[in-house]
């Protein structure tokens, strides 16, 4: 058997183990954050991230089996990193609302479902959360207005919560 069809084997093999793991993490994960009542979202988001960690670990390790010096990688994901570090730069808001997006998801005690009331100076915005994304929160008002909030916005203001989804 030569080189080139070991490594073809290998990758083959690394491929199979992600398709594996994908499946058996998706089902760990779900039964996981069921147990701690964490909402269908939430869930879908964090399968997103560990399948995303799984994908890379995968690309590694067939990036080793095809012989790419580590000293190769190393460059290649500093370059990667520095153009993304200039594009958030760029786009300030845009890494501050993933930021902002993350301490929702982690930190705060909304969840999709949840009647809130967000406290301004002028005015009042008042409503049902229908939905919390990576940049906004979107709010379903009783007159069936939808609401977009950037996140980082969303996180510096006074919000009530009316009524929590479990309480409906």
């Amino acid at each position: 058997m030569n080189i080139q069809t070991l490594k073809i084997i290998q990758t083959a093999v690394v491929l199979i183990v992600l398709v594996f793991a994908h499946f058996f993490t998706r089902k760990v994960v779900k039964s996981f954050l069921k147990k701690f009542k964490f909402t269908a979202q939430r869930r879908k988001l964090t399968i997103r991230i560990v399948n995303l960690l799984l994908s890379i670990t995968a690309i590694v390790f067939v990036s080793a089996i095809w012989g790419v010096k580590q000293s190769q990688l190393a460059v290649f994901i500093s370059s990667a990193m520095a153009v993304l570090g200039i594009a958030f730069v760029a786009q300030w808001s845009l890494l501050s609302n993933i930021t902002a997006g993350l301490i929702l998801f982690f930190n705060h005690p909304l969840k999709i479902g949840d009647h809130i009331k967000i406290i301004e100076k002028d005015f009042v915005i008042e409503g049902i959360i229908s939905d919390i994304t990576f940049f906004f929160v979107h709010i379903k008002t009783e007159n069936k207005e939808k609401i977009s909030i950037a996140n980082n916005i969303f996180l510096q203001k006074n919000i009530s919560i009316v009524l929590q989804k479990d309480e409906h």
